[in-house]
């Protein structure tokens, strides 16, 4: 069940004030009973990290590493991701240090001084690096996964060519899917996966269907 922090009003790190609604999800035991747990979502994630179409699944649930049964799992909405209905607009103003600021502000709302565990993968990785960095005696063990503390200059410039399919292109959102799986996968990875076989069907090399299909999805 999605539940509701009240909607406050927020400023981000250059100076834009807004009005935010904060939405989460809990699994596993109830809040304030057992440690807790925080699950950072990824970019195209949301808060529902295990259960029916949970993005965690394989780790999250029952007897598995993060145990449903022992830990209380709190996991936030990224406000704008869109799951909760929200959508913030300009999304430019925000950056990792003020969606954890966002989350250390619902922690607040929710009573809780102290994280067992804070686990994030990718985008969701960098935030739990911001969060420890502005309250590091709130959590116990910091888990960033595929994220590092900043970004490096080549995902800076990933990301402008992003902004600039999804501001130019006649299909942005599939073409910005079939430029992001070039992020997830090393030269490397590709020369292994396809080795330059061809997709007879479409006469086109498989790596490029492959990108194709993804950006479909």
């Amino acid at each position: 069940m999605v539940l509701h922090i009240e909607t406050f009003r927020f400023t981000t790190r250059s100076g834009y004030s807004t009005e935010l609604s904060l939405s989460y999800e809990v699994f596993g035991r109830p809040l304030h009973e057992a440690p807790i747990v925080l699950v950072n979502h990824a970019l195209t994630g949301n808060s529902r990290v295990t259960g029916e179409g949970g993005w965690w699944n394989p780790l999250i649930g029952p007897g598995k590493c993060i145990d449903t049964n022992k830990y209380s799992i709190l996991a936030f909405n990224i406000p704008g991701n869109g799951y909760d209905g929200q959508f913030i607009l300009p999304y430019e103003e925000f950056v990792a240090k003020d969606i954890a600021r966002v989350f250390l502000h619902g922690l607040s709302e929710l009573g809780i001084d102290n994280l067992y565990m804070v686990i994030g993968g990718s985008l969701g990785g960098g935030i739990a690096w911001e969060m420890a960095a502005l309250q590091p005696e709130l959590i116990e063990h910091l888990v960033p996964i595929a994220a590092d503390w900043r970004s490096t200059d080549w995902l800076i410039a990933n990301c402008r060519v992003q902004e600039q399919i999804l501001n130019n292109s006649k299909d942005p959102v599939h073409d910005a899917r079939m430029h992001a799986m070039l992020c997830y996968r090393t030269p490397a990875a590709f020369r292994d996966r396809f080795e330059r076989t061809v997709n007879d069907d479409l006469g086109i090399f498989n790596v490029e269907s492959w990108l194709l299909h993804h950006g479909s999805k």
